[in-house]
This record gives structure tokens, C-alpha cells and sequence, in this order.
């Protein structure tokens, strides 16, 4: 019980701390590519959207190399850290909340904005309001960056490499109980695995519905 205690606290932290570094990039990110006219917009979307599928085990083999000891940031010595499986996920989760804070911006009526220039608003003023008036999908793109971080295993397994009491999180166990055979132990940890993200992704519609409402 208490291995599993710990694999699930850290499952949570590093996936929780990957969606909030997402957040943190792709919303202003997403907003610039949404609300901007430059020539390469296109260009830019197009890449974000490639990333938005780009698969697991690409990431984590670019992270890995990235951060192996005859890498560019080898000298920090963050391979199979819990540090490098946030890393590895934010790559992951960053163009999901991008491309679909992007897409929920770039949905808004056009004349929404010509209205809160027109009311005398700020640029950071009219950006606010335009976040407030798509809260919903924001909320949807921040379930779909958590979704697309919490349920990995390649990259988390290939930069972490599944140490335990270090950087075994519930996918990587999982795998590992497979592994021996074990698929009781297995099933357990992917029933607890659904039941945690059940839960967070209710507690997020139950907040988007509460905002539907106001």
C-alpha cells in the first residue's frame, strides 16, 4: 500500500505540474496565434496542430536525448528525474492546449472584440474578456492536456525509466506489472488509474457547467 500511495502522489504531481506549465504556455500562445495577423500564422497553427498528435515515444526519445549526459542539458542531470517526466509531458500537453485555446478564440465572434475596442478597453482588458467569454472550452482544452499527460507511459517510462520510490508513476507500473505476469496487480492500478482521472474530469465539467450557467 504504501508503494502505491506513492506512485499515485507522484502521478498526480508530475502530471499535474506538466498541465499547469501547458496552461501556463499555451494560453498566452495560443491567444497571440488566435488574435494575431502576421504571415507564418498559418505555418505556426499547422506545427501546433502536427504536436497535438506527435506521439509519446517521439517526445520522450527527444527528451531523453536532450537531457542525457552527452546532451545539450546533460550537465543538469535531470535523465530519470521526476523533473524529466514533467518536461516530457508538458511537450506533450503544450500544443493540445494550444491549438485548442487557438481554435476556441478564433471561434468567438469578431465583432466582440471590435465592441470591447470600441467600449475603451485595454489590450489586456479586451484579452481577459475574451477568456471569460470562451471559459468553456478553455476548460475543455485544459481536460484534454491533463487527459493527454496522465495517461502516458512512453515518455514518462523512457525519460524517467520506472524507478521505484523515484519516478515510477501508475503507467509505468502498470506496464511493469504486466510484465511479470502480475495482471491482477495490473488491472488494480488501471481501475485506480481511471478512477483518479474520472474524478479530476469531474470536478472540471463540474466546473464548467457551473460556469454554462452564469
Amino acid at each position: 500500500m504504501p508503494e502505491i500511495f506513492q506512485v499515485t502522489v507522484l502521478s498526480l504531481q508530475v502530471s499535474t505540474i506538466a498541465t499547469l506549465i501547458s496552461l501556463l504556455i499555451g494560453l498566452p500562445f495560443g491567444t497571440w496565434l488566435a488574435l494575431g495577423n502576421f504571415r507564418g500564422r498559418s505555418v505556426i497553427l499547422s506545427i501546433i496542430n502536427t504536436g497535438m498528435a506527435l506521439p509519446p515515444v517521439v517526445v520522450g526519445l527527444l527528451v531523453a536525448m536532450t537531457l542525457w549526459r552527452s546532451g545539450p542539458l546533460g550537465d543538469l542531470h535531470l535523465i530519470y528525474t521526476p523533473a524529466a517526466i514533467v518536461i516530457a509531458q508538458t511537450v506533450i500537453a503544450a500544443p493540445v492546449v494550444t491549438g485548442l485555446t487557438a481554435a476556441a478564440l478564433a471561434a468567438l465572434d469578431p465583432r466582440l472584440q471590435q465592441q470591447l475596442w470600441g467600449l475603451g478597453a485595454s489590450h489586456l482588458q479586451m484579452i481577459w474578456h475574451l477568456w471569460r467569454e470562451a471559459r468553456l472550452p478553455l476548460l475543455a482544452a485544459l481536460m484534454a492536456g491533463f487527459g493527454s499527460v496522465i495517461s502516458e507511459v512512453g515518455a514518462s517510462m523512457m525519460v524517467g525509466g520506472n524507478i521505484k520510490g523515484q519516478t515510477r508513476v501508475l503507467t509505468t507500473a502498470i506496464v511493469l506489472e504486466t510484465s511479470k505476469g502480475e495482471f491482477n496487480n495490473a488491472l488494480a492500478l488501471s481501475v485506480l488509474l481511471l478512477i483518479l482521472t474520472y474524478l479530476i474530469t469531474l470536478a472540471l465539467t463540474w466546473i464548467q457547467q457551473r460556469g454554462a450557467k452564469h
